[in-house]
Parts: C-alpha cells; structure tokens; sequence
C-alpha cells in the first residue's frame, strides 16, 4: 500500500514540505489520505478516517423465510451484569457491541408477535441470526395449540423446534413446515394416551423418508440446490422438537442441536448431541461398516461431525434420523426450556445458558409496572424469554461462535 506524495527521499535526506504555508500543506496532507492505492485500485475512505461496517440487508423473500428472528442489536430493560464463567461479565452496553464484527442478517420481530392467543400456552422467544456464516441454513418452528385431544379441552400441545440444515437450507426449511404436521398425524391416531417414543420415531423416519423422496416442493426459493436435480443426498439438517404439555415435556433429538432445562436453579440436560465419537455412536457407525475419521473434529466418513441427521443420503446407514427421546414430568420447579443449534452450545454451556435465562425471566418478573404495581410473575415474560434468547446469540457471537446461532426459550413457570 502506498500512499500519494509530492516527493519521495532517501533515509538521509531531509524531507521538504511540498506547501509552502502550513495551511497549504495541512490541506495537501488531507487530500492526501483520502486516497490510497491498493494494487493499482483506488479506494476511497469513509469520512472522518472511520471505518464502517457493513449491514447486509435480507431481500423480502428471505425476510418470510425468517419470519421467527428478532432483532440482536438491542436489549433494551435488561441493566444487570451477567457473570460469566471466566470473570468476564457482559453488560448491555459492551453487548451492543458484539454485532459490528458479524455479518448478521436479521428478521425484526416485535415481541408481542410470539404471543398466542391461546392463554395456557408458555410465553416464548425466539431469535435466528446468520452470524459468521456466508448462508442462513438454520430454521425454527413455534406452533401453540398444534394439536387438542378433545375440541372441548381447552388446553392443547405446544411445539417448539430448531433445525440446522447443513450442505443447504432446503431440508431445515421443509422440516421447518412439515415435521410438526407428521407429529399431530401420529399422535391423532393415539389420541387417548399416545406412545412418545414411538409417535416421534415414526414422524422422523417420515420426514426423512420426504426430504429423500426429492418433491420439488423440497426446494425453496432461495436454495442453491435449485438447478440440481431434485434428489439432493448431500444435504441434510439436525432436528430438536419439544412438545410441552400441561403436565410433560417431550424431547426428539436427532443431531447435536440441544434442549436444556433449568429446574430449581439447575441445568438439566434433556437430549444428548450426537456427535460421531460418542461411545455407542461410534460403535453403531463401525458395526455398520463406516468409519470415523478425525478431521477438523470427529466426522463420519471424515466428512459430516454429526452422527444422526434427516436427510444426508449419501452417508446412510452409518448416519440414520432416528431421534433419542425423552418424556420428563413437568413441575413446580421448573424454570424454563431452552432449545438451540450447536452455534450456540458450541460456546455455551447449559449452566451459563440457563443462569442467563433466568435471571432475564427474574428482572422482568420484578420489573415494577408503569402504574406502580409489581408485574405478576410470568405476565410479561414474553418480552423476558425474548430478551434472553437476544442475550445468547449475543453471547455466543462474542465468544466468536462461527455458525447461524438460533435460539428458543420457554418460560416453564406457573402462575400463583
């Protein structure tokens, strides 16, 4: 890089002023380094000797297709610090800063647009940012009151999901709006006492059995699979569904995105990552006749570092969609429900993930209201779980995750 000058000297020469009056040359040296020459090209600074960063704004369509995000560039209400695991504590005012680095493309959701009309479903909130990557490949799926075993029962099943698409976003976005849909088909056949562990495994073997079939209604409109003939096998997507009833939580888990519960003041791990050097993972992928290979991390074939996934045809058997699930009892303990894709839990442990959480769900609990009263626990926590979901993207974006982060929070709390 060189810079235009008047004259060039040697070490041991006495350098001259090019100006004459010391205004002259002030406005000589200003002239100067607006310009600077980088391999013959010239490029103009911003003004002020300041660099800006760049937004990356969604074109519409992309907008629809993140139609849960909210925004991660404000969190306005939260005035604590966080104390971290190292020392370091993250206030609002240096977490405003973590988006200047990061190329994050963001849908705008107002807070009160994740409230259900439905009174028992659990408040909710939702963020999905792009983060380091190049492509948006995560999804997420809210649907309160998707499925009712008695249309006179008031109360319905909530279902809440977060896929990571990998390869392209094509099958996160068709289990995005079909997976939900094979769940009620399942359970309207059981409607009276439905067996989970069987209902799930059936939806996600039907899922995957969809995504492989190669619809072209698989493909959206911005995948880059669409000049590819339909049947894409190198595209695939990690699926975490929770389905919150009045009295259980279902978890299905098939990938390494995670679902955490805080109970009493505690995380509880509700699903497990499957992650190809797991014990039983990696004997299931040798009996099968695959192989591990260490690259950049354990990878299946040396290739995918998970080792369960919808879609991914090309490396089945040894990488299968049958999703681990769990069925816990609800409690009068429980705090809330966290579900996210690995760009989050790859910089974030569920301890640090769930203290936030709850301290956000605590704030905004105890906020005093604009008329003076002190808000009812839960009343509000809508604009609390959303809130908190900002604050672990932000997070994990400051701890320099370097994939699409998404992130779901449920507030669990009852009413008194």
């Amino acid at each position: 890089m060189a810079e235009i000058c008047c004259k060039v000297v040697g070490e041991s020469e006495t350098s001259v002023p090019c100006e004459r009056s010391p205004q002259a040359a002030r406005r000589r040296r200003k002239e100067i380094r607006r310009i600077k020459f980088i391999a013959g090209t010239a490029v103009p600074q911003p003004e002020n000797d300041r660099k800006r960063q760049k937004l990356e704004v969604l074109p519409a369509s992309s907008l629809r297709d993140c139609e849960n995000a909210v925004e991660n560039c404000a969190v306005e209400g939260v005035q604590h610090c966080l104390e971290l695991e190292n020392g370091e504590s993250v206030t609002n005012e240096n977490v405003k800063s973590i988006q200047s680095p990061v190329k994050a493309t963001l849908n705008l959701s107002a807070p009160q647009a994740t409230v259900s009309v439905d009174p028992e479903c659990p408040r909710f909130g939702v963020t999905s940012v792009c983060g380091r990557r190049r492509d948006m490949e995560d999804a997420v799926a809210i649907h309160p009151s998707f499925f009712r075993r008695d249309s006179q029962i008031r109360t319905g099943l909530h279902f809440f999901g977060v896929y990571d698409g990998h390869g392209c976003s094509h099958v996160a976005m068709t289990c995005k709006e079909r997976l939900h849909k094979l769940v009620k088909e399942e359970l309207e056949i059981h409607k009276e006492s439905p067996e989970w562990n069987e209902a799930m495994k059936r939806s996600f073997s039907r899922m995957d059995k969809e995504v492989l079939g190669g619809s072209d209604s698989v493909l959206s409109a911005n995948c880059r699979c669409e000049l590819q003939p339909p049947q894409c096998d190198t595209v695939g997507s990690t699926a975490v569904v929770a389905i919150v009833t009045p009295d259980k939580i279902i978890v299905a888990n098939c990938g390494d995105s995670r679902a955490v519960l805080s109970r009493n003041g505690k995380a509880v791990p509700i699903s497990s990552d499957h992650k190809p050097d797991r014990p039983d993972e990696l004997l299931r992928i040798q009996t099968a006749g695959g192989r591990v290979i260490y690259w950049d991390g354990a990878r299946v074939l040396g290739v995918l570092a998970m080792s369960r996934a919808i879609g991914d045809n090309y490396l089945k058997p040894f990488v299968i969609s049958e999703p681990e699930v769990m069925v816990i009892d609800r409690t009068a303990e429980d705090e809330c429900l966290i579900l996210g894709s690995d760009g989050l839990w790859d910089v974030v442990t569920n301890d640090m993930a769930c203290s936030i959480t709850r301290r956000c769900l605590r704030v905004e609990s105890e906020s005093p209201r604009s008329d003076g009263r002190v808000a009812i626990p839960g009343e509000i926590s809508d604009k609390a779980c959303s809130e908190a979901s900002i604050l672990l993207t932000k997070l994990a974006l400051a701890r320099h995750s370097t994939d699409n982060v998404s992130v779901v929070v449920v507030d669990l709390r009852r009413e008194t």
